[in-house]
């Protein structure tokens, strides 16, 4: 984690409309629909309903009956690296993908609506990292933030911050700020201090990390998700008891104690407790 996350600190988030350019939903797309539903309901209390399926078999994660989250089926021909990813708000989300095609991106589903709950593209920046556009109707986006079991920051784990830092400010108007020093810059990647906050609005709103090399060479660029949890340890030991892996064991960062992890079908993620 770059910055503290100061967009999801919130104990429970009003569910109001999300500024364009900031990440109002995170998604995943499997192959074990029943499976993947069983892992994360044991591992965040996550219970769920049938959601829009215009991508398919389609549910949305709950907690006390407010959305967080949602996972997917993948057709099964279709091998997908399988991703936990972000969804970033915008007031046009036709404009924004043709805006992402100028700028060096792709745009491979999309735009397309998503029954009365929204319109939606899903693209890639010019590193290849994949990300989507939602343009809320009916769902706003996750309902609930800053308790154990829901998102609380995305970042984006790339080769080097410059190049990509400017198609997200160039497309979603974000502001991007540099920290003075390297202090806190790193929460387990083994990176250096190539860094950058996302801001709208003066409020941090994601990450991006250089790796350079780091990056694993099965994935590429891809964006993490960061879930909220009571206690990151004791959250990796109960995720490896229900088939996950512990990719960076827990431990203290500048914004909380942080484990790296990998669901069963090696949907990569992290857990962090006392985020601040």
């Amino acid at each position: 984690m770059t910055e503290a996350p100061e967009s999801a600190g919130d104990s429970r988030r009003a569910h109001a409309r999300y500024a364009p350019g900031t990440p109002c939903w995170v998604s995943l797309m499997v192959h074990g629909m029943a499976a993947t539903q069983t892992f994360y309901g044991e591992l965040f209390g996550w219970e769920f309903r049938p959601g829009p399926h215009q991508l398919g078999p389609y549910v949305r994660a709950l907690l006390d009956g407010r959305e967080v989250a949602g996972i997917g089926q993948l057709p099964p021909d279709r091998y997908l690296p399988i991703v936990w990813t972000p969804y970033l708000a915008s007031e046009d989300v036709d404009l924004t993908a043709e805006t992402v095609r100028l700028c060096g991106g792709t745009i491979g589903v999309g735009p397309l609506d998503a029954g009365d709950a929204g319109r939606l593209a899903i693209g890639s920046d010019p590193s290849g990292a994949v990300f989507g556009v939602w343009q809320a109707a009916a769902h706003l986006g996750t309902d609930l933030g800053g308790v154990p079991g829901t998102p609380v920051w995305n970042e984006l784990r790339t080769f080097e911050t410059a190049t990509v830092a400017k198609f997200y400010e160039t497309v979603f108007g974000h502001e991007v700020r540099r920290p003075a020093t390297a202090a806190g810059a790193d929460s387990g990647s083994g990176s250096g201090f190539d860094h950058v906050t996302l801001c709208v609005d003066g409020r941090a709103v994601a990450g991006i990390q250089g790796v350079g090399h780091a990056l694993p060479r099965d994935r590429g660029p891809h964006w993490v998700t960061y879930f909220e949890v009571a206690d990151a340890d004791d959250a990796a030991e109960r995720l490896t008891a229900l088939g996950g892996q512990v990719l960076t064991p827990a431990r203290d960062t500048a914004h909380g104690r942080v484990a790296m992890v990998a669901d069963p079908e090696g949907a990569r993620f992290a857990l962090v407790s006392g985020a601040r």
